[in-house]
């Protein structure tokens, strides 16, 4: 493979990321958590984690440049009707949760408290009194179901039988918090996809492949390379799929080691993690023939249909609607249309497969119990993640799967796609 020539936007130091991050904490503690933990009736919400046992939603919430749980790390989040919000931490002093949580255990790094960690969470939850508590337990969500058997048997002993009845699942509180965003999060996440976008098209061009010479899988290898340079991570193992006329070169979704050729179509699925946000994309290539200097008409076809898919699902998504009603509502519009294909969307946030509704999944087109019934909101990121089936004509009809996939924000009642908008024509190789 050729070196990229290609000049990336700038990547901010880890310092600076680790501010801004931090910034962002500090504001959704005192705005979004409140009015999610009201919304959801939720008096107060109790997060006990341990060190190497964390909690799916805790890195979350703990500021950068803590990069785990310390030791037994508790969190107590009190939103009542009336009166201030109040976020404490019952943890050792000195781990960085100053400034972000309220000191509520008098225990220094070096001496014992003159209380257990558990008497002081059973005096400031009964000093507070609460009707429901919330607890990370959840049959539906994995996001709200990290309380460990063990911290859930230590935290109904340290609350107490008349306490602990009232515990309810916080998965509300859960969801509702990892899946909004504040509007400096969407212009970041817009910022980053545009980047995936870029680092797709270099990935896609002749600077990385030589047709005949470099596999589906040096290019996949190029796209985790590139985003370690760049001081980024990937959440996920990149992957390139080969189509091809006549031939089964390997299943979408795969990296096969078949050496890319002209008159191939190519595919990417591709991930990057920045200021603690992830990204999800799928794009499409051609590698055209020596006489070609397009792809094939039945090819731009099969594009023009893709994106009338992600109309019909953008005009489905409709605040209040559950993922299902959103996937049924799309599926009849794409039948009235005659479009062949799957819908599988999913939220994005902090986690690439995020909390929020599901719309659709690719083994299951007829909604999906639980997840599917989680409600859109506004202020959410959503990966439009779908694909269309298209006999292609220049292939005697041999059916092509162009697979997609784009980040929207769903904003203001309406969806916006980020990064400089979606994918309307092939990348080409030449």
């Amino acid at each position: 493979m050729n070196r990229t020539t290609r000049t990336f936007r700038a990547v901010l130091p880890l310092r600076e990321a680790t501010r801004i991050e931090n910034d962002w904490l500090q504001r959704r503690l005192t705005t979004i958590l409140p009015e999610i933990m009201r919304r959801e009736g939720i008096d107060l919400w109790i997060v006990t984690t341990r060190e190497y046992a964390e909690d799916p939603v805790v890195m979350s919430l703990l500021p950068a440049p803590m990069l785990s749980a310390r030791r037994r790390t508790v969190l107590v989040f009190h939103a009542p009707e009336q009166g201030p919000f109040e976020a404490l931490a019952i943890a050792n002093a000195g781990i960085g949760l100053d400034g972000f949580y309220t000191p509520a255990w008098n225990k220094t790094q070096t001496e014992l408290a003159s209380e257990t960690q558990a008497e002081a969470l059973r005096r400031i939850v009964a000093e507070r009194n609460p009707s429901r508590i919330g607890i990370d337990v959840s049959d539906t969500f994995a996001f709200a179901d990290g309380l460990t058997t063990r911290d859930h048997a230590w935290l109904e002993d340290a609350l107490g039988p008349d306490l602990f009845a009232r515990t309810v699942s916080a998965e509300g509180v859960v969801v509702g918090w990892l899946e909004r965003r504040l509007p400096e999060e969407i212009a970041s996440a817009d910022a980053s996809n545009a980047l995936a976008h870029d680092l797709i098209a270099e990935a896609f061009s002749r600077h990385v492949i030589q047709p005949g010479v470099t596999r589906a899988t040096d290019v996949a290898w190029w796209l985790r390379e590139r985003t370690r340079e760049l001081g980024l991570t990937c959440w996920f193992q990149p992957s390139v799929s080969i189509q091809r006329r006549g031939e089964q070169v390997g299943p979408m979704g795969a990296t096969p080691d078949a050496t890319i050729q002209p008159g191939d179509l190519l595919h990417c699925d591709f991930g990057l993690h920045e200021l603690g946000l992830a990204t999800d994309t799928q794009r499409n290539a051609y590698v055209p023939h020596l006489h070609e200097d397009a792809p094939t008409p039945g090819m731009r076809d099969a594009m023009r249909i893709a994106t009338r898919q992600q109309d019909l699902l953008a005009a489905a998504m409709v605040a209040g609607r559950t993922g299902n009603e959103i996937l049924h509502a799309a599926r009849a519009a794409m039948d009235a249309e005659g479009i062949d294909g799957r819908i599988y969307s999913h939220p994005i946030g902090y986690h690439g497969h995020g909390a929020g509704p599901m719309i659709g999944r690719y083994d299951n087109q007829e909604g999906l119990p639980g997840t599917g019934d989680a409600v859109l909101h506004d202020d959410t990121l959503f990966s439009f993640e779908m694909l269309i089936r298209h006999p292609l004509p220049e292939w005697d009809d041999q059916p092509i799967y162009l697979a997609t996939e784009q980040i929207i924000a769903f904003t203001g009642g309406a969806v916006h796609f980020l990064g400089g908008g979606r994918q309307t024509e092939f990348h080409l190789v030449r």
